[in-house]
C-alpha cells in the first residue's frame, strides 16, 4: 500500500513536510475547522481513512490519537470517532463587575456547579496573606467545585472564604456561585485583583474537566474586597481553553483640561 497524503491543493503542501499521522490528522482538524465534519458527528471510519489517506492501521490511529489529545474529537470503542463540540464562552471582565452567571445567561447558557468539598480548614500562608487574616483567626472555609455550562464542566474553582461567611452562607455556597450568593445576602463586592495564566492539567483536573493529561488550562486569580478594601474571598480557577475565554476593555482617562 502507497504511504501518502493526499494533497488537495496548494494549502496543503506544508504538510508533506510533517509526519504521516501528523499531517493526517492536520488534514482532519482543516475539516473540522471548515463544518465538514459538525459537533457530534462522526468521522469516516478507520478503515475508510485508510484508503483514503493510503497509509497503514497504525498510522490512522496515531492521527486520531492526536485529535482526541487535541480535544477535538472522542473515540467511542465499537462505535467510532466524534467530532466535540467547539463553542466557547465568554466571561467578560468588566467594569463595573459582572459576575460569571450572569455573562452566560446573556449568552443564552446555563451555568450550574458541582460542590466537591466545603470545610474549614487552617489557611495556608498564602491565603493568609491575601485575606490579610490577624493573629488567632486563621481558619477559613475551603470549597473547590466543577463549574459545568450546559452540563458540561468547563472549569474547577477553588476558592477560601472568610471564616464567619462560610458558616453563615454554608448551605446556599455548595449550590450557587460565590460572588453572586454574597451579594444577595447584602455583602457587596467593590473589587476584584484578578491575575491571568496558564498551567496544564494534573490527574485531579482530568478526572473532574474530562480533558487528557497535560492539556491546556487558563488559570484566572482573584481576591475580592468589600467597599471598605476588606478582602474576603481569595481563589483561582482554572478553566478548559477549548471551553472558556476572557475578554477585557481597556479604556485611557482622557484629560478634559486644555
Amino acid at each position: 500500500m502507497a504511504r501518502s497524503v493526499h494533497a488537495n491543493d496548494s494549502s496543503d503542501l506544508p504538510l508533506r513536510s510533517l509526519p504521516l499521522h501528523a499531517a493526517i490528522s492536520e488534514q482532519l482538524r482543516s475539516q473540522i475547522d471548515s463544518g465538514k465534519y459538525a459537533p457530534g458527528g462522526q468521522l469516516p471510519s478507520e478503515h475508510q481513512l485508510i484508503e483514503q489517506f493510503g497509509v497503514s492501521r497504525i498510522t490512522v490511529r496515531r492521527a486520531i490519537a492526536n485529535l482526541v489529545n487535541q480535544g477535538l474529537v472522542t473515540a467511542h470503542r465499537g462505535k467510532g470517532v466524534f467530532v466535540n463540540e467547539q463553542r466557547k464562552v465568554i466571561y467578560s471582565l468588566s467594569n463595573p463587575l459582572v459576575f460569571i452567571d450572569e455573562d452566560m445567561a446573556r449568552q443564552g447558557v446555563t451555568l450550574s456547579i458541582h460542590n466537591l468539598v466545603f470545610e474549614p480548614q487552617p489557611a495556608p500562608e498564602a491565603v493568609q496573606h491575601r485575606l490579610q487574616l490577624p493573629d488567632g483567626k486563621q481558619t477559613v472555609y475551603f470549597q473547590k467545585k466543577c463549574i459545568l455550562v450546559n452540563q458540561i464542566p468547563i472549569a474547577v474553582d477553588r476558592t477560601h472564604i472568610l471564616a464567619d461567611l462560610g458558616t453563615t452562607y454554608a448551605q446556599a455556597l455548595q449550590s450557587q456561585m460565590t460572588f453572586p450568593t454574597l451579594e444577595q445576602n447584602g455583602v457587596a463586592i467593590a473589587r476584584i485583583e484578578a491575575t491571568l495564566e496558564s498551567t496544564h492539567a494534573d490527574h485531579e483536573l482530568t478526572e473532574y474537566l474530562d480533558v487528557p493529561l497535560g492539556s491546556p488550562l487558563l488559570v484566572y486569580r482573584y481576591t475580592a474586597y468589600t467597599s471598605r478594601g476588606t478582602p474576603i474571598v481569595c481563589g483561582e480557577t482554572l478553566s478548559r481553553g477549548d471551553r472558556l475565554c476572557y475578554s477585557v476593555v481597556l479604556t485611557k482617562q482622557v484629560s478634559l483640561s486644555g
